[in-house]
């Protein structure tokens, strides 16, 4: 077995974790970074990630997050918030940074950025909204594999009041809107419930479809 699916064996979504650990920057950094390395729709890019440290500002999030005791527990606590709407400025201030980093502008390249300018914008915010999002959960992802690898546990979180994050973090100003939670940290081995349990996953012949 390679040593990434070991690790993906390892990993759970722990629900304990250790309130007084902390994870070093180094290892939080190279997970931050495969968050940022991650595909998204037409390269756009179209979340950000904050990484929540503040005690107070934890323990706001986790009175509308359920309770869940690894939002205040975590060493790092991210949220991933989404664009709010794809506009005119934001597709091209990520067309002028492509062209910038690579020196050149592309005809094709600038045909397509004409051809998303006259797709998205006019599109109502919230379905906007929805596609944004959904390129986040792909950075979700970069973040549970990058952490396994780095020994680092995690709990992704659906479960809370994204209109109450938003509030709380001031989200509208930035254009934002929370999607996700994702706690950091390392597991509590004696107060988790799930950390000595199989994992169970549906079996390949089962999962994987072959036409």
């Amino acid at each position: 077995m390679s040593n990434t699916l070991e690790l993906l064996n390892w990993r759970y979504a722990t629900k304990k974790m250790q309130s007084d650990a902390t994870v070093p920057a180094d290892k939080l950094d190279i997970i931050l970074e495969a968050i940022r390395l991650s595909a998204s729709s037409s390269g756009l890019q179209p979340y950000q990630v904050l990484v929540i440290t503040d005690p107070a500002i934890k323990q706001q999030i986790r009175e509308v997050a359920w309770n869940q005791s690894q939002v205040t527990d975590c060493s790092h606590l991210l949220v991933f918030a989404a664009w709010d709407n794809y506009t005119t400025e934001r597709i091209n201030m990520m067309f002028d940074l492509v062209n910038e980093q690579r020196g050149f502008k592309n005809e094709g390249w600038e045909a397509y950025r004409q051809k998303l300018l006259a797709y998205y914008p006019q599109r109502p915010a919230e379905q906007n909204f929805e596609h944004a999002a959904r390129q986040a959960y792909i950075g979700l992802g970069s973040a549970l594999i990058a952490a396994a690898e780095q020994q680092v546990d995690t709990t992704p979180m659906e479960g809370f009041e994204p209109e109450h994050v938003d509030k709380i973090l001031n989200l509208a100003e930035l254009g934002l809107k929370s999607v996700l939670l994702l706690p950091l940290g390392y597991r509590q081995t004696d107060g988790d419930w799930l950390v000595n349990l199989k994992k169970v996953r549906r079996a390949k012949e089962d999962f994987v479809l072959q036409r």
